[in-house]
């Protein structure tokens, strides 16, 4: 994870993007190479732009020939990824808590959400005895755990997680770009390289996983787990409107907006942080830091592992089984909802004001182009 030499790592990033900016060959392939020929110099802030500004496509490692085993020693995805890694801990709030981006294992997340549930069960038992008996429940889930309980205790983390991520994004924001503030248009251009992800194939069609291997798996996990994750926000959205405003109480149909929503998503869940993890098994292993694999796999492994869960609630909600899956989907959910800003979850929103400030940059070039 994170350098113990932070300023090793800082001179290392500026002489690769020096190397870089003295050939050029890559200035096709992405959009850091033309966001790097705007700089003579590289500070730390400039650095952090950058990296997060790569999509970790892996062509300019193949196309380089300064790459090992040149004495240069030229390997912009692994010398990004390391960068990247810094950036999330640097932003962080609180900053104290950075600290969680090296600790975080496939294993630290089993066992945080193995504690939550079984908080979650006890306090359950605590307050309602009755809420825990192995009994059909016909989806009454407010049966279990009630209805205000579990609004102020997810809000509550809702809203620290919000505030947190909003603060991070900020402080990057404020660091890293200097000039003018984005117009409409450039913020729609960024969120469109975003969702679309526009770079992470390249230049070409298909994702890199090695040297002349090309295939479009990695991108469309990547938007299965994209648009499956906002569709189950969009159900739980939904959901809360049912409630509140409708007056419609829990379960609701199988039809209804909550669980098509909530399925679809769902089901792109399953597959696409699965795929995510069947990848990176075949990537070539130069294209990022090994120390990272912690930080990765886990923010996967729990993305999966909420879906997982909420298709077997969903499944068997009428059973006898609903009670004790309902508490370990919730624990589960409340694992992933404290780790996200403290997790590889920041890099989307990191990439996109990445993004939104490559857009502004390009301003004054489609101005000459136009002219």
């Amino acid at each position: 994870m994170p350098h113990a030499d932070l300023a090793g790592l800082v001179r290392e990033g500026a002489r690769t993007m020096t190397v870089c900016n003295s050939c050029r060959h890559c200035e096709q392939y992405c959009a850091v190479f033309p966001a790097m020929t705007r700089r003579a110099t590289f500070t730390r802030a400039d650095l952090d732009y950058l990296a997060n500004l790569c999509h970790n496509c892996g062509e300019c490692l193949y196309a380089c020939q300064y790459a090992p085993p040149h004495e240069f020693g030229i390997d912009v995805p692994r010398r990004m990824a390391t960068l990247r890694a810094e950036s999330y801990e640097t932003y962080c709030w609180p900053r104290p808590l950075g600290g969680a981006f090296r600790r975080h294992g496939v294993w630290t997340a089993l066992a945080l959400a193995a504690v939550l549930s079984a908080v979650l069960a006890m306090t359950t038992w605590l307050l309602n005895p009755d809420g825990l008996r192995w009994a059909p429940r016909n989806g009454e889930f407010y049966a279990v755990i009630p209805h205000t309980a579990m609004v102020t205790l997810f809000g509550a983390v809702a809203l620290f997680v919000l505030v947190a991520i909003a603060i991070g994004v900020q402080r990057f924001w404020r660091e890293t770009h200097v000039g003018p503030l984005p117009r409409a248009v450039d913020v729609w251009r960024g969120l469109r390289d975003a969702f679309t992800l526009r770079y992470l194939h390249g230049s070409g069609r298909d994702c890199t996983i090695a040297e002349e291997q090309r295939v479009p798996w990695r991108r469309w996990f990547h938007h299965c787990t994209f648009y499956g994750f906002l569709l189950c926000f969009a159900s739980t959205s939904v959901a809360a409107m049912y409630h509140s405003l409708l007056g419609l109480q829990a379960p609701y149909a199988y039809t209804s907006a909550p669980v098509v929503l909530g399925t679809i998503g769902g089901l792109g869940l399953l597959v696409g942080p699965a795929g995510l993890l069947w990848d990176r098994r075949r990537r070539d292993p130069m294209l990022a830091h090994p120390d990272q694999q912690g930080l990765d796999e886990s923010f996967i492994v729990l993305l999966w592992l909420t879906s997982a869960t909420g298709m077997l609630l969903l499944v068997l909600r009428n059973s006898a089984l609903m009670a004790p899956l309902l508490v370990v989907h919730l624990g589960v959910v409340l694992a992933l909802f404290i780790t996200l800003p403290y997790g590889k979850f920041m890099h989307g929103f990191y990439r996109t004001a990445a993004l939104v400030k490559a857009a502004v940059e390009r301003r004054p070039d489609e101005r000459l182009k136009s002219g």
